[in-house]
């Protein structure tokens, strides 16, 4: 484990140096990785730690969309694809990659196979720091470790075919064996991890809970509305404000940002956008900070993971989340959006080909 510098903090950090994929493979000769759950996670993960040469097994409902799914990706009914319980009794290490919902409802499937020495693994602390909420206890004699990679399975999928990888946490919760933490480094090193760094589960789900509703998505899209919205209200074309509120951001500064820093692009555009980007940047952030702070409150509080038990528990939950992603995609801005992304040279270049 490595001491890494971070603005003047320093952290734990694994990279894929220190700890190569060999020595994972090493640590994991004998382990028998159980996947549950082939939705959001479940996918990138199983198929960059079959490919890197982990024993790995998938468990899934049969039947259902997820089970063929599976199979399209290789996995084999009888062979490395099987019913939830049989998979968890396989398993070695049971990799829980059901949504938080679904894993407050199958949990106690799940807990009966949870023998001692096993080890129990997350990508979210979600049902483990509200265990109260959630239920979901583990016995004493396993341990209970998470991998968490800062993005979707599908961009984890993606970054590992292109050779690269996807930045994880890592946390140990319970150590029974005494081997939590090569068990742990191992899968995030499996996965396809770029690095890991060391979180807590806590903190792991206040962190993503809060980014999920801030930057990530929720503030950012409240950013593009209210931008969208005064840019119509004054005479713009639908066109020209989407250009200007989120093509821009999205196709040329944003990767820009990602490979040298904020700092670079300040120093990097006109002298125009410079001086008005320092001028105007601390207003927003001392006008969104309240809403920051009120945000984090709730998800420590656990209203944000109550609130998320009680709507994902609804029998029409699925009806009225489809309604309210309608109302979104349906929304001038995103259909504008569209349209612009159809003018792309690239999807001309792809209906071309498809053609």
């Amino acid at each position: 484990m490595a001491k890494i510098n971070f603005g003047g903090t320093e952290e734990n950090v694994v990279t894929r140096e220190e700890f190569s994929l060999d020595k994972a493979l090493d640590v994991m000769q004998d382990e028998v990785i159980a996947i549950i759950g082939y939705g959001v996670q479940g996918p990138g993960q199983a198929l960059n730690l079959r490919d890197n040469g982990f024993n790995v097994i998938v468990g899934q409902r049969y039947p259902s969309a997820t089970w063929d799914k599976a199979i399209a990706d290789g996995f084999v009914p009888g062979e490395t694809l099987f019913p939830i319980e049989e998979a968890a009794d396989r398993g070695t290490i049971i990799q829980y990659l059901l949504s938080d919902a679904a894993q407050i409802a199958v949990w106690p499937q799940i807990k009966p196979y949870l023998t001692p020495g096993k080890a129990l693994y997350f990508s979210h602390g979600f049902g483990i720091t509200y265990k109260e909420k959630t239920g979901i206890i583990p016995p004493a004699d396993v341990d209970v470790i998470l991998v968490a990679p800062k993005g979707s399975g599908t961009s984890l999928r993606r970054l590992f075919l292109e050779g690269r990888g996807l930045n994880s946490s890592y946390a140990i919760f319970q150590d029974a064996t005494g081997r939590a933490f090569e068990r742990v480094v191992a899968l995030g090193i499996g996965i396809g991890s770029g690095y890991l760094f060391e979180t807590t589960f806590q903190k792991e789900v206040y962190s993503d809970l809060t980014g999920e509703r801030g930057t990530l998505m929720g503030a950012i899209q409240g950013i593009f509305a209210a931008q969208y919205d005064v840019l119509r209200q004054r005479g713009h074309s639908p066109s020209e404000a989407f250009n200007e509120t989120v093509e821009e951001l999205t196709q040329s500064l944003m990767p820009l940002v990602a490979e040298n820093g904020m700092d670079w692009m300040y120093a990097n555009c006109s002298t125009t956008a410079q001086r008005g980007a320092l001028d105007w940047w601390k207003k927003f952030r001392d006008a969104t900070a309240p809403v920051f702070a009120e945000l984090y409150d709730s998800v420590a509080t656990g209203k944000e993971a109550q609130r998320s038990i009680d709507t994902n528990s609804q029998a029409d939950y699925r009806s009225k989340l489809e309604e309210e992603l309608r109302q979104l995609r349906d929304s001038e801005m995103w259909q504008a959006g569209k349209a612009v992304r159809s003018l792309r040279p690239e999807a001309q270049v792809t209906e071309e080909v498809e053609e």
